[in-house]
């Protein structure tokens, strides 16, 4: 039974960590973070893993009842939520470079970027519509009978703590990434990590699509 836990604890965390790609998000972190100081970047990085944390419970727990009493399906789950991933991603993108001397002239507003941890730093630049999907499907089939209800529970908490920790521990240590890679290379990092949240976005949407065709697509080949 505990070798069992175990399987599904990494089995599940290796799933989630991929999809939400700690290291990449935090220079997309450290970019809407330019403007705060060290101390209120941790408090930022801080606030946004014990939310991601408290996500991951609610859609671990009540994702796929909240899906049904909204009559909200997996697919338009992925294709709305990879198309809020994919315009993010897109402007990220576009986005003009600062100057030199802009963020000396731009006022620290730590408030108004705390108003921002739950969105979009939490949903849905960390936990965005495929980790929400994938922790739904991961208990898709939770057993009724209690002891296997217990067991999954504890996997699915204890995947949220080290979810959290690993989302802390990369935004937390961002300005430090972004230090060693320099001026030049912490700019490359940014763009190349916008680009693959596009095609991140882009293949939950894709995803999304297969997915809602394919019964269509079988059901005029049987007919």
């Amino acid at each position: 039974m505990i070798s069992s836990l175990i399987s599904e604890i990494l089995f599940g965390f290796t799933g989630l960590i991929s999809i939400i790609n700690p290291i990449a998000i935090a220079f997309v972190f450290l970019d809407r973070t330019d403007s705060l100081t060290d101390a209120e970047r941790a408090a930022l990085a801080k606030r946004v893993s014990l939310n991601a944390f408290f996500v991951l419970l609610v859609v671990f727990f009540v994702g796929t009842p909240i899906l049904h009493f909204f009559g909200i399906s997996m697919e338009a789950l992925r294709i709305g939520g990879g198309l809020a991933v994919a315009v993010s991603a897109w402007n990220m993108l576009n986005a003009p470079e600062r100057q030199p001397n802009e963020a000396a002239v731009k006022p620290v507003d730590p408030d108004n970027a705390m108003s921002k941890a739950f969105f979009p730093l939490t949903v849905p630049l960390t936990t965005g519509p495929g980790t929400m999907a994938t922790a739904i499907a991961l208990n898709a089939n939770r057993s009724h009978k209690l002891s296997e209800f217990v067991m999954s529970s504890i996997a699915s908490v204890t995947i949220s703590i080290l979810v959290m920790l690993a989302v802390w521990f990369t935004y937390n240590h961002a300005a430090t990434l972004g230090r060693y890679l320099g001026k030049e290379g912490t700019k490359v990092a940014l763009r190349v990590s916008a680009f693959l949240l596009l095609c991140i976005g882009v293949q939950i949407i894709l995803t999304g699509l297969a997915e809602f065709l394919t019964p269509i697509a079988s059901g005029r080949a049987g007919g």
